[in-house]
């Protein structure tokens, strides 16, 4: 079963195309968006990259997602869910990640397309919680997970396994988002205001305060 089309007032989560590679390419060669990264990617690496996203993301019912800005952008980068391939604390689980074109960064664009994937993680995929992790010193994507209302575990940081002992990318902070957190968030969002440039569950509407196949999966973002 392929994962299906997702979409919000701004934004299409689908399947991706070849024609998408050459855009997924130049994203993973650009040192800004990769910075948190080990390195960055060369094309037959990122190629390789899009291949796995593309064979999950056909082939079950949920994976990284194309990220599409209809009649601006045909190929944005990706958002969606993933299985971390290695073991530690916390895992097996289901991640949310993300990762953009320089353009579209700071315009809500990752709050609200991974918003539109929790919903289908908690209501279609009955998910008991979705958890993201990034570098440290991953800011941006720290405050998109703030933005859905996951909370930092503190406790659950992490050396990730797959980077050398005192690497400078190698703490990860976990965040965490149980199921129920996220039906009660959103039962307080007006309907009328979901889904809007700022994310979902921004703003004053909240009830209360507050990424990925990867190469080799080291962080969302």
């Amino acid at each position: 079963m392929s994962a299906p089309m997702l979409a919000t007032p701004r934004l299409i989560l689908r399947q991706w195309d070849k024609v998408d590679l050459p855009d997924f390419a130049r994203i993973n060669a650009d040192p800004q968006v990769m910075r948190y990264f080990p390195a960055v990617l060369d094309r037959a690496q990122s190629d390789a990259l899009a291949e796995g996203i593309r064979t999950r993301l056909r082939d079950t019912r949920f994976g990284l997602w194309a990220l599409e800005l209809p009649g601006k952008l045909r190929f944005a980068g990706f958002v969606g869910l993933s299985v971390p391939a290695y073991t530690t604390h916390f895992t097996p689980c289901v991640e949310i990640g993300w990762r953009l074109a320089r353009c579209c960064w700071g315009q809500g664009y990752a709050t609200e397309a991974a918003s539109r994937v929790l919903d289908y993680a908690f209501d279609a995929l009955a998910l008991v919680e979705v958890v993201s992790f990034t570098a440290r010193q991953n800011l941006p994507s720290r405050a998109v997970m703030r933005r859905l209302g996951m909370q930092h575990d503190v406790a659950g940081d992490f050396p990730h396994p797959l980077l050398a002992t005192g690497h400078p990318l190698s703490h990860h902070v976990l965040y965490r988002l149980p199921r129920q957190t996220w039906l009660a968030r959103r039962a307080c969002v007006p309907s009328d205001s979901r889904a809007t440039h700022t994310g979902r569950l921004n703003g004053q509407h909240e009830c209360s305060p507050g990424g990925t196949i990867r190469q080799k999966t080291f962080s969302s973002g």
